[in-house]
C-alpha cells in the first residue's frame, strides 16, 4: 500500500539490497523512483548474509519479510566461537526466545539473492532499468543529469549513489580517497548440506579464531546449504572483486593445520572466491545538493558485524522518511538523512574495523585474555546499539 505522494523523481543507481531497498521503501512513500542497474540480469553476487532484528523489523514494513524468511535459516543455536586448532569452544550464546524478548524479531541466516529477490518483488518492474551503467552525474539548476555508458541521459529530481564501493556518484560527493590497504583478504564458498558435515548443518553461525586467521560458517538457504567465510592476510595478487575465485589447494592452504573439520568444509565446497578488504575510513559527508549515498557507496565496512546489508536497508528507511517530510525541500531533507545516519553507520566502521584484530590475535597471553573474556560476554545485549535501532522510529 502506497501511503503519500510527491511529484519528486528519484534515480536510484545500483540494483543491490541497498539500491532495490531504497527503492522498496521510496516507492512504498508515494515517491516515482527509478533504479539504474548495470548488470543486464538483476543478480546478487556471493552467498550468505545474517539478517539482525533491526533489518528484519524493516522487511515486515515492507510487506516482504515472509518471503524473504522462508527460504531463511532461523539462528536459534546463535553464536559459537572455537578455537582453532582443535575445536574447543570458547563460548556458545543462544538466541532462542532471548532475541525476541529483547528485540522484538529473531535472528536469520540467508542467501543473499533471496534476500535481494525479496525486495524486488516491493519495487514495480517498470521502475528497473538493468543493462544501465552510470558514467556521470552532473547537477542542473533544480536537478541532476545521469549519463550512462551507452549514450543516453536522464534527469531526476534527486540521485541516490547505491553503487557499492566502487560508486561512481560517491565522487560529486566526496573527495575521491584511495582506500587503505588492509592486508586482509575474504574466501568464501557454498557448501551442499549433503557433504557437510552434521555440526555444520546446526542453526549456528560458528566462528573459529586463530593466529592471524578467522573461519565462519552457517547454514542458509533453508538449511540446504552452508555458506562459509573466512578471513585470511591477503596475496600481492588478491583483487577487489566479488567474481575473483581462488583454488580450493590455495584455501585450504591458509588453513593448514587448523581442525581437521575446518578443512573437511573448505574441501567440499564449490570454487571459492576470493577478494582483498580494503580499509574504507568513514566519510564527512554523504550529500551534496541532490544528490546522496546509501550502503557501501557510504560506508563500507568490514563483514566482522554481519550489518553491512541491514546498514544499507536502515539507510533506506530512513531516508524514504526524510523525503516524505521534506518533500518541498529535498537538500535539506537529504541533508537530515545524513546527519540522521552518519554517526551510526561511523561507529559500526570503526568497531568492524577494530574486531579484526582482536580475532586475529596470536596464541599467547593476549589471545587467553580473549579467550577468558568470552566467558563473560554477553553480545546480544552489549549490542543493543546494533539490535534494538528501529529506523522508522529514530528521531530525524
Amino acid at each position: 500500500m502506497r501511503i503519500g505522494r510527491t511529484e519528486s523523481r528519484v534515480a536510484v543507481v545500483g540494483g543491490g539490497i541497498g539500491g532495490m531497498a531504497a527503492a522498496a521503501f521510496l516507492h512504498r512513500a508515494g515517491l516515482d523512483v527509478t533504479v539504474h542497474e548495470q548488470a543486464a540480469v538483476l543478480k546478487e553476487i556471493g552467498a550468505g548474509l545474517v539478517l539482525a532484528p533491526n533489518a528484519v523489523r524493516l522487511l515486515r514494513h515492507l510487506d516482504v519479510a515472509d518471503d524473504a524468511l522462508r527460504r531463511a535459516v532461523p539462528l536459534d543455536w546463535g553464536w559459537e566461537f572455537r578455537r582453532w586448532q582443535d575445536g574447543t569452544v570458547l563460548s556458545v550464546e543462544r538466541l532462542e526466545g532471548v532475541c525476541e524478548r529483547l528485540y522484538g524479531e529473531r535472528t536469520y541466516t540467508m542467501h543473499r539473492a533471496h534476500l535481494l529477490d525479496a525486495l524486488r518483488s516491493a519495487v514495480p518492474d517498470r521502475a528497473v532499468r538493468l543493462g544501465s551503467r552510470c558514467t556521470g552525474v552532473e547537477a542542473r539548476g533544480h536537478g541532476v543529469r545521469l549519463s550512462f555508458a551507452d549514450g543516453t541521459s536522464t534527469d531526476a529530481d534527486i540521485v541516490v549513489g547505491a553503487d557499492g564501493t566502487h560508486s561512481t556518484v560517491r565522487d560529486t560527493v566526496a573527495e575521491p580517497t584511495e582506500p587503505r590497504i588492509s592486508g586482509l583478504c575474504a574466501f568464501r564458498t557454498v557448501v551442499p548440506a549433503a557433504s557437510a558435515p552434521a555440526f555444520a548443518l546446526r542453526p549456528a553461525q560458528t566462528i573459529w579464531l586463530g593466529p592471524g586467521r578467522h573461519f565462519v560458517h552457517y547454514p542458509i538457504s533453508g538449511g540446504r546449504a552452508v555458506n562459509v567465510v573466512a578471513v585470511a592476510p591477503a596475496g600481492a595478487d588478491t583483487e577487489e572483486s566479488w567474481s575473483a575465485t581462488a583454488g580450493i589447494g590455495e584455501f585450504r592452504a591458509e588453513f593448514e593445520g587448523w581442525d581437521a573439520r575446518v578443512g573437511d568444509l573448505i574441501t567440499a565446497g564449490s570454487v571459492p572466491g576470493r577478494w582483498a578488504l580494503l580499509d574504507r575510513p568513514p566519510l564527512p559527508r554523504w550529500s551534496r545538493g541532490r544528490v546522496t549515498l546509501l550502503g557501501d557507496a557510504a560506508h563500507a565496512m568490514y563483514p566482522f558485524y554481519g550489518q553491512g546489508a541491514a546498514q544499507s536497508i536502515e539507510d533506506a528507511a530512513v531516508l524514504a522518511r526524510c523525503l516524505t517530510a521534506g518533500a518541498a525541500d529535498p537538500e535539506q531533507a537529504l541533508a537530515r538523512y545524513e546527519r540522521a545516519r552518519i554517526g551510526r553507520t561511523s561507529r559500526l566502521q570503526e568497531v568492524s574495523h577494530g574486531r579484526a584484530q582482536d580475532n586475529h590475535l596470536p596464541d599467547g597471553p593476549e589471545q587467553r585474555a580473549r579467550d577468558r573474556a568470552f566467558t563473560r560476554a554477553d553480545p546480544l545485549v552489549r549490542n543493543g546499539w546494533i539490535y534494538g535501532y528501529d529506523a522508522q522510529a529514530v528521531p530525524l
